[in-house]
């Protein structure tokens, strides 16, 4: 299977990458709209505040069509988010993920990051297993009520 990476933001990108963590993780979790509003506002504050030296986003393609995606939000004191991790059900274990996460982490080096950090739930068990092979250790674990259910929130870190 053949698929393209790239990392410039082109119009209509935000708008579909909201749509498909929205469909899928109500799809896959249960999540409400709520968690789409999350994904949609964090997105808007991405494009509007991109600034090339600190922020990545990639983008995985197949066919013209949006397949995954993960980015790297520069944050105060050399710390980096890694946000909007996603590969689509149709494509999972063509090793997209790995090679997003390779991107995101090289990106991270170079900018001489110290810390990279992430938050996701306790549900998404084959991302964190991603995150773990990368060398990210849990080091913080909530449980409240978000996205229409009661989740376990997990922070992540990586110190590079």
């Amino acid at each position: 299977m053949t698929w393209t990476l790239r990392h410039i933001i082109k119009p209509g990108d935000i708008g579909y990458l909201t749509y498909l963590h929205g469909t899928t993780y109500n799809q896959e979790y249960g999540y409400d709209t709520a968690f789409e509003a999350y994904v949609a506002s964090g997105l808007a504050e991405f494009a509007d505040s991109f600034t090339p030296d600190r922020d990545r986003i990639w983008i995985a393609e197949r066919k013209d069509r949006i397949i995954g995606s993960i980015a790297i939000v520069g944050r105060p004191k050399l710390n980096a988010q890694l946000r909007w991790f996603f590969v689509h059900p149709d494509y999972r274990g063509h090793g997209i993920g790995r090679k997003l996460m390779k991107e995101a982490l090289r990106f991270s080096k170079q900018r001489e990051y110290k810390r990279i950090f992430l938050w996701t739930t306790s549900e998404l068990s084959k991302a964190r297993s991603l995150y773990i092979k990368a060398g990210f250790r849990k080091t913080l674990e909530k449980r409240r009520v978000n996205w229409g259910k009661t989740i376990n929130e997990e922070r992540y870190d990586l110190l590079l």
